[in-house]
């Protein structure tokens, strides 16, 4: 019997690890059967296993009963809409939302964003765009933001656990998404100094959306309305006009 090569044995072990490696997860609800075979052929020649929705009440069970890890939703759907979807995912999860749209008018937009969702994207769009739409959020989802820390950051009764990835106010966790840590990362661990809203763009969602203000208007208004206890004034996380945002200890 011939004794096996290292290079034979490692490849095989290299493939197996491969093999037992789950890939990421993108649920599509979407009515259009085009607009399905499309993503879903386009997605997993990406490498994402896929798995797909017709209508808004069946795409919702799907997200909270099923381990997904990204979700790509529809505006106009059968049963109920997009942002009903939209909003009954993010009442009970926290799941990335990627929502898709025809229309390209930014009230459309910030309504999809006030209701939870990560990113917006218009129809029509190239594949690439979706994927790379897609493997931004991943990321914030993963490390979110730029920064690589841990440990624990306090201000005033808020805590920012970078390790575990939670955020408490007065020692009870505060249910974020991936995007609002990704920001409230960025402002604890420069907490005390003024960012510029091209900084918190550039670091949290990307070099490309750093003309996209609306985008952190709407997170910074969604972080206020979970860590302040007014968030029309808030205490925490305040504004600097015509500058920027400060996460800073309450004045009392």
């Amino acid at each position: 019997m011939l004794p096996e090569s290292p290079t034979s044995h490692h490849s095989e072990t290299q493939s197996s690890n491969l093999d037992n490696m789950r890939k990421l997860r993108v649920l599509v609800i979407d009515d259009d059967p085009l607009v399905v075979k499309f993503l879903e052929a386009g997605l997993r020649e990406e490498s994402f296993d896929v798995v797909c929705a017709g209508d808004g009440p069946s795409g919702v069970h799907m997200a909270l009963s099923d381990s997904v890890d990204i979700v790509v939703l529809d505006f106009v759907l059968p049963g109920f809409d997009g942002l009903e979807a939209c909003r009954r995912i993010r009442a009970e999860s926290s799941v990335p939302i990627l929502m898709l749209s025809v229309q390209d008018a930014a009230v459309d937009k910030i309504r999809a964003l006030n209701l939870g969702a990560d990113d917006y994207l218009s129809k029509p769009f190239v594949l690439e765009e979706l994927c790379a739409r897609i493997n931004s959020i991943l990321r914030r989802s993963s490390r979110g933001g730029s920064v690589r820390a841990y440990g624990r950051i306090h201000v005033g009764s808020l805590s920012v656990d970078l390790t575990r990835r939670v955020v408490s106010l007065h020692d009870k966790d505060v249910r974020l998404t991936p995007t609002e840590f990704a920001l409230m990362q960025e402002l604890a661990v420069n907490a005390g100094a003024v960012l510029t809203q091209r900084d918190l763009l550039t670091r949290v969602w990307g070099p490309e959306y750093v003309d996209d203000t609306e985008y952190l208007h709407v997170f910074v208004s969604r972080l206020r309305k979970k860590i302040e206890t007014n968030h029309t004034h808030p205490e925490y996380l305040v504004t600097v006009p015509g500058v920027g945002y400060i996460l800073q200890q309450p004045a009392n």
